[in-house]
């Protein structure tokens, strides 16, 4: 009995959907930013309140961090990105300037690469080979190889500033939002909570980011979080009490 012909298709296969893309910038950013913001504006307004400054001061503190912190954050992130990218695309030039002057070389060398990684040296010349025969495929191999990056994925700084300056915004904002409405100790209690429940919300986004257990990430930042506020409130009672 004749089997019949099973075609293949000439397409490559999809990416495995079970691996996150975590090299972008902007979601380090973002996850990075909403924790920032959190822990500084909380830490700036429990040391305003502790200090028994007037709700309108408290407010003003609150409001002064949540932009100060936010462009700087934008900024650096910018800046950061910016020097990476422009050091990588640097890398790049020079190594697909060596790919146009010395092919052969570069292809020995990706041999080479791939014997010290166990692959057997006949195979490996093929393989070299192979990659050296389209240009931008050669450029992508070594700059994957011996770089550890994608010429089409060297990160986008505009994504990652914008990312940055949002979710810090977003952290900031959370325990600022009970001064908008209320004053002393009852705004002060809300800060907590909320600062408390944005804590555990950002243990969990983490968790599910890093494939770490919940529990222990969401301990982390609610032990990160109170200490700060806590710290700068005693320091701001403290301060505050002898003032003269």
């Amino acid at each position: 009995m004749t089997m019949p012909t099973v075609k293949r298709s000439s397409r490559p296969a999809p990416p495995e959907r079970h691996h996150r893309q975590i090299q972008g910038g902007a979601a380090r950013a973002a996850v990075l930013g909403v924790s920032d913001g959190l822990v500084t504006n909380i830490s700036l307004i429990l040391g305003f309140a502790g200090a028994n400054t007037s709700p309108g001061l408290v407010r003003l503190a609150g409001i002064g961090g949540l932009l100060a912190g936010a462009f700087s954050m934008a900024a650096g992130e910018y800046v950061s990105m910016k020097a990476q990218s422009e050091l990588l695309q640097r890398e790049l030039d020079m190594e697909a300037l060596e790919l146009r002057r010395a092919p052969e070389a570069e292809r020995a060398e990706l041999a080479q690469l791939y014997e010290s990684r166990g692959v057997d040296p006949a195979v490996a010349g093929e393989m070299a080979a192979e990659m050296m025969r389209t240009p931008e495929l050669a450029l992508e191999t070594h700059a994957r190889e011996e770089l550890g990056v994608s010429p089409h994925n060297l990160g986008n700084p505009y994504a990652a500033s914008s990312a940055s300056a949002a979710s810090f915004a977003v952290g900031a904002l959370v325990p600022l939002v009970p001064w908008f409405f209320t004053s002393g100790g009852s705004a002060l209690a809300l800060s907590l909570i909320l600062g408390a429940v944005a804590a555990v919300v950002i243990g969990l986004a983490l968790a599910r980011f890093s494939g770490r257990s919940p529990l222990r990430l969401v301990v982390r930042q609610l032990i990160v979080t109170i200490a700060a506020a806590g710290v700068t409130f005693l320091v701001g009672k403290a301060v505050g009490t002898n003032l003269t």
